[in-house]
């Protein structure tokens, strides 16, 4: 069975100010220690699959995986290829820091078998990248995408960040036009969230964070739809953008409810045989996860079994994610007409509203919907 392979390394050189990913400052000694539980878990998790797997990608997100050294990186992806099969044409995916890479590294991540690349690059400016709390300068970032081509990465994605505090529409036009001078392979754009417990929804609360409007905020993303799609992208899902046969293979399976085994802190997994799925994630905190390792036990915690109630709504709002649509015959074939009937009387609803489109059995968000995809998403739950 095929199944995508995630890992999660928890450890950042400081938080930023605006994430609320399971991650943790890095005291600096944990890394070897954290190497061994994660193959630990993953030898727990081979012996207790039903049935072996093959891995069409591996991705090593966090936190900052590029604070590992590349024989760590190295020794991960030849231990989950032993255990679980990579695929000869797998794509294995490095989130990296600007700020904490140097040629020497990147040349020894291609060597350990990276071939594709995700900068945390968030923005072009000084002053915004203090504001957001990283730790890497424009130079940096700058640097690390070309010691990156020199080392043999011919697949770079770049995220940035817009609608952040203080930054016009100007500002993000210019900042989309020096991402695309780098000529990345792919770009993440995203708007600026404020979650919960992180210490710009404290600032933001007391009226220390100041914000673009909702009128700005929606023009910076027309703006990086007009800019991108015009540079060559192709605007495959809301806030993701590649050349052609450069999308994230990794991410897709998400949006298509392929399986995907997580390892590590807090990793979330998916599996799907049967076309309903089961859902859990890793326990969050490392003392716990490392007590669960340490007894032999998989660190499993919040199993969810999907209902077909379930299966059905997640397949719309994942699916129309994609900006190609969803095709409404193999939902047919997967869950029945029966199953599906609630859904489409919604699908008919938003259908007039004029806020989906249909191209025969393919529906998919109309272009003026994109902006407003959550809102959308949620006639589905």
């Amino acid at each position: 069975m095929q199944a995508g392979l995630y890992i999660h390394f928890p450890f950042c050189l400081k938080k930023c100010l605006y994430c609320d990913f399971n991650s943790t400052a890095w005291s600096g000694d944990e890394l070897d220690g954290y190497v061994e539980l994660l193959l630990r878990e993953m030898e727990l998790r081979r012996q207790a699959l039903p049935e072996p797997v093959q891995a069409p990608t591996l991705y090593l997100g966090g936190g900052t995986p590029s604070l590992m050294a590349p024989e760590l990186v190295g020794r991960l992806i030849d231990q989950a290829a032993l255990r679980f099969g990579l695929e000869q044409d797998a794509e294995v995916t490095l989130e990296a820091n600007p700020g904490t890479l140097t040629p020497e590294r990147l040349a020894g991540y291609r060597a350990a078998g990276v071939n594709r690349l995700s900068l945390g690059i968030q923005s072009f400016e000084e002053r915004l990248l203090k504001t957001l709390g990283r730790v890497h300068t424009v130079p940096q970032a700058l640097a690390a995408f070309e010691q990156a081509r020199r080392a043999g990465f011919d697949n770079i994605s770049i995220d940035l960040m817009h609608s952040l505090p203080g930054q016009s529409l100007d500002d993000w036009r210019a900042a989309l036009a020096q991402g695309i001078a780098l000529a990345p392979e792919h770009v993440s754009a995203y708007a600026l969230s404020v979650e919960e417990g992180t210490p710009f929804e404290q600032l933001y609360q007391h009226g220390e964070l100041v914000l673009p409007g909702e009128e700005e905020a929606a023009r910076m993303f027309e703006a990086t739809a007009e800019m991108l799609t015009g540079a060559g992208y192709l605007h495959y899902e809301i806030s993701n953008f590649g050349l052609p046969g450069r999308f994230s293979r990794h991410n897709q399976s998400y949006w298509s409810r392929a399986s995907y085994l997580g390892f590590g802190s807090g990793a979330h997994s998916f599996w799907n045989p049967d076309g309903l799925g089961r859902r859990w994630n890793n326990a969050a905190d490392l003392d716990g996860y490392r007590a669960a390792i340490d007894a032999g036990l998989l660190p499993e915690r919040d199993e969810v079994l999907l209902s077909l109630e379930d299966a059905v709504a997640e397949s719309f709002f994942l699916g129309l994610r994609v900006l190609t649509g969803l095709e409404l015959a193999p939902l047919e074939e997967r869950f029945g007409a029966d199953a599906l009937a609630g859904q489409l009387a919604e699908v008919e609803r938003l259908l007039q509203a004029g806020l989906l489109v249909a191209d025969g059995k393919r529906i998919r968000l109309a272009d003026s919907s994109v902006i407003i995809a959550n809102s959308i998403f949620s006639r589905f739950l």
